[in-house]
């Protein structure tokens, strides 16, 4: 039985250098798992702070490989803690650098890393390595596994990401953040929850990162339960704007037998009759100079 899995999301600020995000960032994961967390997770691209310079060579000397001594400092500490840890960092890849997430177990097991699909090409981003698919890993908590996905910030807008994730088996989406979070992004998430039947937990910076305001959230996707009459919100937790760590925790069992009834996800769908949805056209008016593939 997997009553409850708790997640700390770590609204933190940077400390402007990559050895001073590694202590502080080592520093809260025990913190973390001191406040009873069984995943410790990031906001976007921690290693940097969410900072692209524009000066090519700049940017990859920023970039650090997926076996660096700061990634493996973050999966040692999950063997220590016995707790899983979510990092997120920019990576070294060619032809130019990718946003990207790993998790590594409470074994320090590297059970999944996800690079960044929906790179804001409108913006720095344009500097980036897309990544290419999502992922789902069973993670093995000391409470029993849960599946868990991953998506990046602006993957949250586009409904395929979640939905692609919930057909490969997702219970929980993690989700690192680097924006200002407001009514309508958050309502995307809420989104995302409820037709999907998944948890999911997202993690911004807090107010003093450029462009944040914090308001990390986590929606646990049940809208209603047969022992109350009406619909409920699936928020369970929304934090301020401050640096802190705010936990949330979602009940496993009960999204697992939600999902055994009701009416959302792959329940009642018909993809037979969806096959305009991937198509590669685009016409106006959402032709745009800047779009990559």
């Amino acid at each position: 039985m997997l009553n409850s899995l708790r997640i700390a999301l770590l609204q933190i600020l940077t400390e402007g250098t990559l050895e001073g995000n590694l202590r502080k960032g080592l520093s809260y994961c025990k913190k973390a798992k001191n406040m009873g967390a069984d995943i410790a997770l990031f906001p976007e691209m921690w290693s940097v702070g969410y900072r692209i310079p524009e000066n090519t060579d700049e940017l990859k000397a920023g970039a650090i490989s997926a076996d660096s001594d700061f990634l493996c400092s973050f999966a040692k500490l999950a063997k220590e803690l016995d707790m899983a840890i979510g990092i997120t960092f920019l990576e070294q890849y060619d032809p130019r650098p990718r946003n990207t997430f790993c998790l590594f177990d409470r074994f320090s097991n590297r059970v999944l890393t996800y690079a960044k699909v929906h790179i804001c090409d409108f913006g720095d981003e344009c500097r980036l390595t897309a990544g290419d698919d999502f992922y789902v890993t069973d993670l093995n908590t000391e409470k029993g596994n849960v599946k868990i996905g991953a998506m990046i910030c602006y993957d949250r807008e586009f409904p395929e990401s979640a939905r692609i994730l919930m057909l490969k088996g997702a219970e929980i989406i993690l989700v690192p953040n680097a924006c200002p979070m407001e009514i309508n992004r958050i309502s995307q998430l809420r989104a995302r929850a409820f037709e999907n039947m998944v948890g999911i937990a997202t993690v911004n910076y807090p107010l003093g990162q450029p462009d944040c305001n914090g308001h990390s959230t986590a929606f646990d996707g049940i809208a209603y339960r047969a022992s109350k009459s009406g619909f409920r919100d699936t928020l369970i937790v929304e934090a301020g704007e401050r640096e802190g760590i705010y936990m949330a925790d979602f009940p496993i069992d009960e999204i697992r037998k939600y999902r055994s009834h009701e009416v959302h996800g792959n329940a009642y769908r018909h993809p037979q009759k969806y096959k305009l949805l991937v198509s590669e056209n685009i016409e106006e008016p959402f032709l745009r100079k800047d779009y990559r593939k």
